[in-house]
C-alpha cells in the first residue's frame, strides 16, 4: 500500500531540518539544541491533526530508555575501574608497546576497543577506555582530540564483529524468522550464526585503524593540550618557569657493585646539586623515600636535576641513564604526581622546624625542592642567582612556599591539615583506592557475564555492576554523580523522541518508499547499495534498533522481487546501522564529543570519508563472504 505525504509528515521533515541545521551550525551547544527539538515536538503535539508527534505524557521517557541508563551505568563502571588504578596499570602498558607516537598508539586503542566491542556493547567499551585515552594523552602530551575519535570510530565498527556485538545484529534473526512467514519454503532464510559477520566486522575495524593512520593527521582536529597548570606542565617546564630551576625528571639505573652502595640519599643529593624523588629495589618502589635511605644496589632511582649533570655523575659511577621514565613512568605521570606549592600559615606547628626534624617526606609525602621566602629561593641546586643551600636542615618560616615533589593524593590530604595551607589548586584530587581492585574487578566481570550468558536488560545488568561498586565503596554516590557526563545523557534522551516521531507518523516509511522507487530497476548490487545507504541515512535520525525493524522487511521485498539473496539484504541492513559517523547522534560518539571537544563540523570531515569507506568495504565483503 502507498504511503502518502501528509502534513504531520511534512512537519517532521522540517523539523528534521532544522535539528541538523542546529547540530551543523551549533547556534546552541548541542545537548541544549536537542532540548529545544524535544521541547518544540512536545508544544507542537498539542497543534489539532500533530498528534502524532508525540505523546506528552511520554515525552521525556528517553531519559530512562535503556540506553540512556545503560551509557550512565557505563560511565559509572569506568570511574570505578579507573579509580583504584587500573586504568592507569593499562595505559602504561599500552605506552610500553605503543610508545609515544600517535601513528603506534592509535592502532593499539582502537584494535584493543573493536574486539572488545564484538562481545559487549560499543559504549561500553568506549566508555571503558575513555580514561585510558585520557591518561595516555596527559602522559604523552597528544591531544585528546586525536586519539578519541579513532577509538570511538573502531568501537562502533567492532559492534559488527559478531552477532552479539551490536543491537540491530542481536535482533537480525529474530527478524529473518518474522519474515520467513511470508516466504514461500524455497527462499526461506537460515539464521546467521554468532561469527557468520566475523570477516566483515574485521575488515571494518581494520578499514578503521588504516583510514586514521594514513589520514589521521589531516582528518583529525587537534584542539591541542589544555592548560591545566602546574598539574598539566612538565616538572621542567614548570620549576624553569616559576623558580628558575632547570630540571628533569630521569630513571637511573644503580648496577650492582655500584660505587654508590652505602651511600644516604642526603649524602648523593648535597654532593652533587640533585634531588632523589623514588627509588626501586627487589621490586618494591618507594615514592619520596627518607633521605636517611642507604643506596641498595642494584636499584633504580628517580632523580630530579640537570641531565647533563646527571649523566655525568652516571658515567663517574658506571650508572645507566635511561632515555624515559620506565619503571617510574605510571607512578610519576602528571596525572599521579606533580610540583605543588604550600604555604606555612603563621599558627602552624612547624615554625622553626626542619624538614629534617618532621620528617617531611615520610610524614607529608613531600619530597621538597626549595624553599621560596621573601623574593628569594633556597634549593639544593644551584642557580645563576644563589648557591646552593641544604634544604632539608632549613627552619621553616610563617610565610614560607614550599616547592615539593608529590603525590596528589597526598597533596590532597594535606588540604585537611592545618600546617599547611595549600596553594595549587589545578591538580587531580581524586583518592585512588588499589585496596577496591579485586570489588571493581568482580563486578565488572559480573555485568559482563549477565550481558553475555542471561537474557537480562542490558541497563540491568549494568546497573548491577555501577551499584555493586558504589555498595563496596570503590565509588562513593558523590564520585559516581560526578563520573557521569551530564551533557550526553541530555543530548541523547532529548533525541529519542524525534526519532519516535519520525518512525510514528509514517515519515521514516515514506522516506524509504521514495527512496526505493527511486532505485526501481537497478541491478541487484545497485538495490544492496541503495538499501546500505537508507540504513545508513535513517540510523543518523532515528534508533539503530528502529531502522533496522522498520527496513529489514522492506529489504527482504526488495531481495525476493529482484531475484537477490534476501538474507544478504537483511544483513546489509543490520551492518549499515552501524554505519553512524556523520553526526554525534551515535552513543559512543556523544559519549566522546565533551571530552574531546569535538564540533559537530568534526565528525562532517571525519565521519564522512569514514562513511563512504564503511560502505564500500561492508558491501564488497558481504558479496565475497556471502
Amino acid at each position: 500500500m502507498e504511503i502518502v505525504l501528509t502534513v504531520e509528515m511534512m512537519v517532521v521533515l522540517a523539523i528534521l531540518g532544522v535539528t541538523v541545521l542546529m547540530f551543523i551550525t551549533e547556534i546552541f551547544r548541542i545537548d541544549f539544541s536537542a532540548l529545544l527539538i524535544m521541547i518544540a515536538l512536545g508544544v507542537l503535539s498539542q497543534v489539532p491533526g500533530l498528534e502524532n508527534l508525540a505523546d506528552p505524557t511520554r515525552l521525556f521517557e528517553g531519559f530512562s530508555s535503556n540506553a540512556v541508563i545503560s551509557i550512565i551505568a557505563v560511565m559509572i563502571i569506568g570511574a570505578g575501574l579507573d579509580r583504584t588504578g587500573l586504568m592507569s596499570q593499562v595505559a602504561a602498558v599500552i605506552l610500553k608497546y605503543g610508545g609515544k607516537t600517535e601513528a603506534r598508539i592509535i592502532p593499539i586503542i582502537s584494535g584493543t576497543v573493536g574486539v572488545i566491542s564484538s562481545f559487549m556493547q560499543n559504549v561500553g567499551a568506549a566508555a571503558l577506555f575513555l580514561p585510558v585515552v585520557s591518561r595516555i594523552s596527559t602522559r604523552t602530551e597528544l591531544p585528546l582530540s586525536r586519539l578519541l575519535m579513532p577509538m570511538g570510530f573502531c568501537a562502533i565498527l567492532g559492534g559488527t564483529i559478531t552477532l552479539v556485538g551490536s543491537s540491530p545484529l542481536i535482533l537480525l534473526n529474530d527478524l529473518l524468522i518474522t519474515s520467513n512467514q511470508m516466504l514461500p519454503a524455497s527462499e526461506k532464510m537460515q539464521p546467521f550464526s554468532l561469527f557468520s559477520v566475523t570477516p566483515v566486522g574485521l575488515s571494518l575495524v581494520a578499514t578503521g585503524i588504516l583510514y586514521f593512520m594514513l589520514l589521521g593527521r589531516w582528518v583529525l582536529p587537534d584542539r591541542g593540550t589544555k592548560d591545566e597548570g602546574s598539574s598539566g606542565q612538565s616538572v621542567r617546564e614548570y620549576l624553569k618557569k616559576i623558580y628558575g630551576l632547570k630540571s628533569d625528571l630521569v630513571e637511573v639505573v644503580v648496577p650492582e657493585g655500584s660505587l654508590l652502595r652505602g651511600q644516604t640519599f642526603a649524602d648523593i643529593m648535597l654532593a652533587h646539586n640533585l634531588y632523589i624523588v623514588g627509588s626501586y629495589h627487589r621490586g618494591q618502589r618507594w615514592f619520596t623515600p627518607l633521605l636517611s635511605t642507604k643506596v641498595e644496589d642494584p636499584c633504580r632511582l628517580a632523580i630530579m636535576g640537570r641531565r647533563k649533570v646527571i649523566e655525568d655523575i652516571a658515567f663517574a659511577y658506571g650508572l645507566e641513564v635511561l632515555p624515559e621514565l620506565d619503571i617510574f613512568a605510571e607512578a610519576y605521570a602528571p596525572t599521579v604526581a606533580g610540583v605543588a606549592e604550600v604555604v606555612i600559615p603563621p599558627d602552624s606547628d612547624l615554625i622553626g622546624k626542619s624538614a629534617r626534624d618532621v620528617l617531611m617526606r615520610k610524614t607529608y609525602g613531600l619530597g621538597l625542592l626549595a624553599i621560596h621566602r621573601g623574593g628569594e629561593t633556597l634549593s639544593l641546586v644551584e642557580t645563576e642567582e644563589h648557591e646552593a643551600t641544604n634544604i632539608s636542615a632549613e627552619p621553616l618560616r610563617a610565610g614560607d612556599t614550599l616547592v615539593a615533589f608529590t603525590a596528589w593524593d597526598s597533596l590532597a590530604r594535606l588540604t585537611r591539615d592545618r600546617d599547611f595551607v595549600v596553594v595549587t589548586s589545578d591538580f587531580p584530587m581524586e583518592e585512588m583506592r588499589p585496596n577496591k581492585v579485586l570489588w571493581a574487578l568482580l563486578f565488572f566481570a559480573l555485568s559482563v557475564s549477565l550481558i553475555l550468558f542471561t537474557d537480562l536488560r542490558l541497563s540491568l545488568a549494568l546497573l548491577v555492576g555501577a551499584g555493586g561498586m558504589i555498595a563496596t565503596n570503590v565509588l562513593r554516590i558523590d564520585e559516581a554523580y560526578e563520573a557521569v557526563s551530564w551533557p550526553t545523557v541530555f543530548l541523547l534522551a532529548s533525541l529519542i523522541p524525534l526519532g519516535q516521531a519520525v518512525q510514528n507518523t509514517g515519515t521514516a516509511g515514506w522516506i524509504a518508499q521514495e527512496i526505493l522507487n527511486l532505485l526501481d530497476g537497478w541491478p541487484i548490487w545497485g538495490l544492496q547499495a541503495g538499501v546500505a545507504v537508507l540504513a545508513t541515512a535513517f540510523t543518523l535520525v532515528m534508533s539503530n534498533v528502529g531502522a533496522t525493524v522498520l527496513l529489514v522487511p522492506l529489504a527482504v521485498s526488495i531481495a525476493v522481487a529482484a531475484g537477490g539473496d534476501p538474507a544478504v539484504f537483511a544483513l546489509t541492513v543490520a551492518i549499515s546501522t552501524s554505519n553512524s559517523f556523520l553526526i554525534p547522534t551515535h552513543q559512543v560518539n556523544a559519549l566522546i564529543m565533551g571530552p574531546a571537544g569535538y564540533k559537530v563540523t568534526d565528525f562532517v570531515k571525519s565521519g564522512g570519508i569514514m562513511t563512504v569507506l564503511f560502505l564500500v568495504v561492508s558491501l564488497t565483503m558481504m558479496n565475497i563472504v556471502f
